[in-house]
């Protein structure tokens, strides 16, 4: 049973983002990581790369399929989770804990097109 976390919000293509101040962490939500089944590769962008809302960052890989990446707001990347490129099975343990890259934000008011946690679980069930 997927977990449905409050205070982040939600896109339809199932990332979220975690806002702390000008800063924004970005990861897949923990119903992605279920139905995606075990992770074995994140591919994501590089520290000072640009992300735009609603375009492609990376990917996350398993031995079901690979899906794209899609940022829910647009900014610079100013860190990536390293650990997940030794060890990408965190997303499956953890998908709210291991978030995939820290975003400092260049539009906050994206960030009101999301959805919070009750609207983003009425789309996944």
């Amino acid at each position: 049973m997927a977990k449905f976390e409050e205070g982040l919000r939600y896109s339809e293509s199932h990332e979220y983002i975690r806002v702390e101040g000008e800063y924004g962490y970005i990861g897949i939500s923990d119903y992605a990581q279920h139905a995606l089944g075990n992770v074995v590769y994140v591919d994501m962008p590089e520290v000072d790369d640009e992300v735009t809302a609603g375009e492609e960052f990376g990917a996350v890989e398993s031995v079901k399929a690979a899906s794209d990446l899609i940022s829910p707001v647009s900014g610079t990347v100013v860190e990536i989770n390293e650990a997940l490129e030794d060890t990408p099975e965190l997303l499956n343990e953890d998908a709210f804990a291991n978030w995939i890259i820290k975003v400092q934000l260049s539009d906050p008011s994206e960030l009101d097109k999301l959805m919070d946690a009750e609207a983003y679980k009425a789309i996944c069930n």
